[in-house]
C-alpha cells in the first residue's frame, strides 16, 4: 500500500448520481466526528509524529483539513454568486508550515465541525441547475495539469480548468476520508 494514498488516489467524475451525492454529503457531514475520533487520546508527541516518512505530522494534517475545506467552501460560495469565477490557488505546504499549524488542534476541530454543518446545509439547498455551475482552477488547465501535482491529475476538469459542484463535493468527501485514513493507519502501525 502507498502510504500517501491509504484509500487510493482520488478519481473524480464529472457528475454524481443521486446516491453518490448522498454518500459524499454523508462523508462531509461525518468528517468532524471521524477525525476527532481518529485523534482522540493522542499525546503531543504522537500528534507531532509524521503519518509517513517525509509527510506531515498528525497535528499538521488536522490543521490542514479546515484550511483546505474552508477554501473549498469559499469556492462554492463564489460559484453560487459569480459567473464562472477563477479561484485563487493556495500553497497547502506553505500553510502547513505556518505557526498556527503547530498549535492546539481543538480550535481546528471546532472550526471543521461548524464549517461542515454550514457546508452540508448549503449543498442541501442547491437547485438542479446550480449543481452544474463551475469555477475555473488555473492549476487544472490542461497544459498545467499534466505536469502538476498528483491531486491536479485526479480532477476530471475540462481543458479550461472548469470544476463543477459535483466534482468539488466528490473531491472533498474523498479528501476527508484520505486524511482520516492517514491517521488511522499510523495508529494501527504504531499500536496506538
Amino acid at each position: 500500500m502507498d502510504e500517501r494514498f491509504p484509500i487510493g488516489p482520488a478519481t473524480i467524475t464529472l457528475s454524481l448520481s443521486p446516491e453518490e451525492r448522498r454518500e459524499a454529503l454523508e462523508a462531509l457531514r461525518t468528517l468532524p466526528v471521524e477525525i476527532t475520533g481518529a485523534v482522540a487520546g493522542l499525546s503531543d508527541d504522537q500528534l507531532d509524529t509524521p503519518y509517513r516518512e517525509g509527510g506531515w505530522t498528525v497535528r499538521q494534517v488536522v490543521h490542514h483539513l479546515p484550511d483546505s475545506h474552508l477554501n473549498a467552501y469559499v469556492r462554492m460560495k463564489l460559484v453560487l454568486t459569480e459567473p464562472e469565477p477563477t479561484i485563487k490557488p493556495w500553497s497547502e505546504a506553505d500553510w502547513a508550515g505556518l505557526p498556527d499549524s503547530q498549535g492546539d488542534i481543538r480550535p481546528s476541530l471546532e472550526l471543521l465541525s461548524g464549517l461542515h454543518a454550514r457546508w452540508v446545509s448549503l449543498y442541501g439547498s442547491l437547485s438542479a441547475p446550480q449543481w452544474a455551475r463551475c469555477f475555473v482552477h488555473p492549476q487544472l488547465v490542461a497544459a498545467q495539469r499534466e505536469t502538476g501535482a498528483v491531486w491536479a491529475r485526479a480532477f476530471n476538469a475540462d481543458e479550461h480548468g472548469r470544476v463543477n459542484l459535483d466534482q468539488l463535493l466528490a473531491t472533498y468527501a474523498w479528501h476527508g476520508r484520505h486524511h482520516t485514513a492517514h491517521i488511522l493507519k499510523l495508529r494501527q502501525r504504531r499500536g496506538w
